[in-house]
């Protein structure tokens, strides 16, 4: 059983129709707060429970119903919770090499080179006193990797070609879904398209 699918068995309800599936996958549906701002995306199953219990609103819809043997519910394909939920600033996700180089556009921090031998570098070593943080890790390729070794910037001569900063919630958005439905980008401001496949 899918998480999503707990959830609902776990809040007292369970939707009567089979899989929630396109295309071989898990359908997708995306969520915004009541503020509008993008929170995250979740499983049609997901949203049409939120929903079912009054919990968000449907702002974009599909053709298609969601049918059971007696009753047709529109389809969710955009939601928006109705309560707004306030989002920890303090809370960052933890980093992983697929986000951190979506992040940076697949590229080279230091030189820009794009290419299969990427890797992430800390700009201050922790051997320095750096810590695994999202401002102080960046996509490196490998030469600018060794070329930096274990020294700060000032001692190299190297420079970042822009500053690191932590992820949006787009980029998240972007990456959880496999493919950004136009309907979806009216919601999600500063959405650029991805500049290569997830690693």
């Amino acid at each position: 059983m899918q998480k999503c699918c707990v959830s609902c068995y776990r809040s007292g309800y369970f939707p009567p129709f089979g899989p929630l599936v396109q295309c071989g996958r898990v359908e997708r549906v995306l969520v915004l707060n009541a503020s509008y701002e993008p929170l995250n995306v979740c499983s049609l199953r997901r949203a049409h429970v939120l929903v079912w219990k009054g919990k968000a609103e449907i702002l974009e819809s599909l053709a298609q119903p969601l049918r059971t043997a007696s009753t047709a519910y529109t389809r969710p394909h955009v939601i928006r919770l109705v309560s707004y939920v306030r989002v920890p600033r303090g809370v960052t996700r933890r980093i992983s090499r697929r986000v951190l180089f979506a992040r940076d556009g697949w590229q080279c921090a230091y030189c820009g080179t794009e290419g299969s031998r990427l890797t992430l570098d800390h700009v201050v070593p922790r051997s320095r006193g750096g810590t695994s943080v999202w401002e102080n890790v960046v996509t490196s390729c490998a030469p600018c990797n060794h070329r930096k070794g274990d020294r700060l910037l000032e001692e190299t001569g190297m420079t970042l070609r822009t500053t690191p900063r932590p992820p949006t919630p787009v980029l998240f958005i972007r990456l959880a879904a496999e493919h950004v439905p136009d309907t979806w980008r009216t919601y999600l401001p500063g959405l650029e398209p991805a500049t290569a496949a997830a690693a």
